[in-house]
């Protein structure tokens, strides 16, 4: 399987190589050059699977630079019921009622879940890097999740230092804490003076200087890393398995989006063969994939118009991952999807072919996800957090007769105390462990917004190669 820029840029390469890489040499993102297809056969035979074995059939279509038994080895060591939560489907489902379902995939170590994928990531680096006998130091950005996830897959391997980024003063307490807490030598944490899409504004940035990116090793777990989002299809799957008895029946998924990595991953499983009715995007204040999905109009926004909500993780006014999708709806045009990302913003006339791949949207505020946080509790006795509020607000206007709708859970509650305890008016359980992690010692870097200082601050701490 080869692998191409969204921009038409450079040579096809493999996925090991792509894996090191993150954003591709012309500023594009990569895709495979296509998507395997399954068919009813193969959903047949991977029903029952246990998420460790359908994780290695699904990334054993798109990877085939790393030897069978070593990727399967390495799905297995990470998707183990003592790693998320001693959960041994790893993402349950949980019933709500009648054809709607929450599927669970905050059970890893940070709650969140960012942890499905950077969890085999950080094993899929460490093979790599042992394999090369190479350095890697990974340059993210963060709203809330990726950030810590990112971190504790990372933390103490072989080979790897981590740069984070983060918006200085627009996370909650808990998401500060778990990444700040962290005092391993190769975690840096940098809190930028700005917003989270100054931060990834700055990663772009110095991907796209090949040279200093080569010189000191920079690679990324964004989820413009392909691998990230691969990893991610996965759960589609093991979701779709759980609500449904056989492949002739479909289902709808609402995700919760900002950065569009999660719901691209949906995208990916749908173009593969998965009976998904619907992809809905539910986006909080921020709403400018929304917009999209309603018009056609992508208009992204500066940093001084991106809201601070209490979904702060999807903060994001310039979604990184839409531009796969694009690169789809235009053919795999690479000049015109350049053409498109390197403007302020585009229009798409032909809303019908943009829903043809199944897309729907909505839009939920801090009122709306207050009381869907309520609705939740009294009606199911479930809790659920901000951004899992926003998607299930936004499921129960999209959802249709006869169709499964699976809301993906974003994170636990526990993360984001001050807008629980003004939803329902009581602290919201957290695990054991985590207890008083606010109070832990802290290291943290706070920074201006400017990328001369990133690169200061990388080129204090590593070795130009």
């Amino acid at each position: 399987m080869n692998y191409l820029s969204t921009r038409g840029g450079g040579a096809p390469k493999r996925f090991c190589d792509i894996l090191l890489e993150g954003l591709a040499e012309d500023g594009g993102l990569y895709l495979p050059e296509r998507y395997p297809q399954v068919d009813a056969a193969t959903l047949a035979a991977w029903r029952g699977l246990s998420y460790a074995e359908l994780a290695f059939e699904i990334l054993s279509l798109y990877i085939d630079d790393i030897p069978s038994a070593d990727l399967r080895r390495l799905c297995e060591q990470t998707y183990r019921a003592e790693v998320f939560g001693g959960q041994p489907a790893i993402t349950p489902l949980h019933r709500l009622e009648d054809g709607l379902f929450i599927e669970e995939l905050s059970n890893g170590p940070t709650l969140a879940f960012k942890d499905m994928a950077m969890q085999l990531l950080g094993a899929l680096f460490e093979y790599e890097l042992g394999r090369r006998g190479q350095q890697l130091n990974i340059l993210g950005a963060t709203s809330g999740d990726t950030g810590s996830a990112a971190e504790y897959a990372m933390r103490g391997r072989a080979g790897i230092q981590v740069f984070m980024l983060s918006p200085h003063g627009r996370m909650s307490a808990f998401q500060q804490a778990q990444m700040f807490s962290l005092l391993d030598e190769n975690i840096h944490n940098l809190a930028l003076r700005g917003v989270f899409d100054d931060a990834q504004d700055i990663v772009k940035a110095v991907s796209n200087d090949l040279a200093y990116k080569q010189s000191r090793r920079i690679g990324t777990v964004n989820s413009i890393n392909w691998a990230r989002l691969l990893a991610q299809v996965v759960y589609y799957f093991a979701g779709y398995f759980q609500a449904t008895k056989s492949g002739e029946e479909r289902v709808s998924f609402t995700v919760p989006s900002g950065n569009f990595g999660n719901v691209c991953a949906g995208h990916v499983a749908r173009q593969m063969g998965l009976p998904i009715e619907q992809l809905v995007v539910a986006t909080n204040e921020n709403d400018v994939l929304d917009e999209f999905f309603r018009s056609g109009r992508y208009a992204p926004r500066a940093a001084a118009h991106t809201h601070a909500t209490s979904s702060p993780s999807m903060d994001i006014s310039k979604a990184s991952n839409f531009e796969r999708f694009i690169a789809d709806l235009f053919g795999r045009d690479g000049a015109r999807v350049k053409a498109a990302f390197t403007a302020p913003g585009f229009q798409v006339d032909d809303l019908q072919a943009v829903r043809a791949y199944g897309f729907a949207s909505g839009r939920s505020t801090h009122a709306d996800r207050l009381a869907t946080i309520r609705l939740c509790k009294e009606r199911h006795g479930r809790l659920v957090d901000p951004h899992t509020a926003d998607g299930l607000k936004v499921a129960l206007e999209q959802r249709r007769s006869g169709v499964p709708m699976l809301v993906l859970e974003t994170a636990l509650p526990a993360k984001f105390e001050e807008t629980m305890v003004e939803a329902i008016g009581q602290t919201p359980p957290r695990p054991a462990h985590l207890a008083g992690i606010e109070r832990l010692p802290k290291r943290v870097t706070v920074i201006d917004k400017d990328e001369a200082a990133v690169r200061a601050f990388i080129d204090a701490h590593v070795d130009p190669c």
